[in-house]
């Protein structure tokens, strides 16, 4: 079944990647588990196989530079894959930016897929909602938080005690590039057809780091009414 036969096919039932168990709520984020299960790979992985009568493929692990391009080779390599099923804790924000816009240009009938118990966060936010259909199966966490650009407090301090100037400057170069990526995020979603009330509400309404850090994972409700979901199986 190829990618165009998938926009007829994406309601038929699928074999669930994993299983959904009980899963300990976080007390300090208590919408999201305690232990999101996202792969540990440094760099993600790309694994092609057959998932009932689908060809899928698994994207697992840390986003880095370059995963647009390794995205696009896995594709164009297998032209029966018809789904991506996403579990990533996240990592180089503008790299999952770039890999979406990629998804949602080159590849307009791709699904992409957060399976139950799967988890999704952070720059893998961007992938996932580059796909033109997208599902977030129950008890699949799209997990959100505020992106920044240093959450280690200590290099803040640092600079700080370093003098007015370099404190200042410093300052101004984290404000500077993160209203860039605000910027570009808010222009993101625009063009992948997702609210922007994602980030004024979710995304940028939420601390990023450190002491009262927050996650927040979007009910499946909340995934349909932000139009971050917007297939319903």
């Amino acid at each position: 079944m190829n990618r165009i036969q998938t926009l007829f096919a994406i309601g038929a039932s699928m074999l669930c990647a994993s299983a959904a168990p009980g899963q300990q709520t976080d007390s300090s984020n208590p919408t999201c588990p305690a232990e999101p299960n996202w792969a540990a790979n440094q760099i993600m992985e790309l694994t092609p196989l057959d998932r009932g009568d689908h060809r899928v493929l698994l994207a697992e692990g840390m986003i880095t530079a370059g995963l647009a391009d390794r995205l696009r080779d896995a594709l164009d390599a297998d032209d029966t894959i018809s789904e991506i099923w996403l579990r990533s804790p996240g990592g180089d924000a503008y790299a999952g930016n770039e890999a979406g816009r990629m998804l949602r240009t080159n590849y307009p009938g791709i699904v992409t897929r957060i399976p139950a118990g799967w988890a999704c966060f952070s720059a893998c936010n961007f992938v996932f909602m580059g796909g033109q259909l997208r599902v977030v199966e129950p008890n699949g966490q799209f997990m959100v938080h505020m992106f920044t650009h240093t959450g280690n407090r200590d290099i803040v301090r640092q600079e700080v005690e370093g003098g007015t100037d370099s404190a200042i400057d410093f300052i101004a170069d984290i404000e500077q590039s993160s209203a860039q990526l605000a910027t570009e995020d808010n222009d993101f979603l625009i063009r992948m057809g997702v609210s922007r009330r994602l980030l004024r509400e979710v995304m940028y309404a939420t601390q990023a780091v450190g002491e009262g850090e927050t996650r927040r994972c979007l009910t499946q409700d909340e995934a349909y009414d932000y139009n971050v979901a917007n297939i319903r199986e």
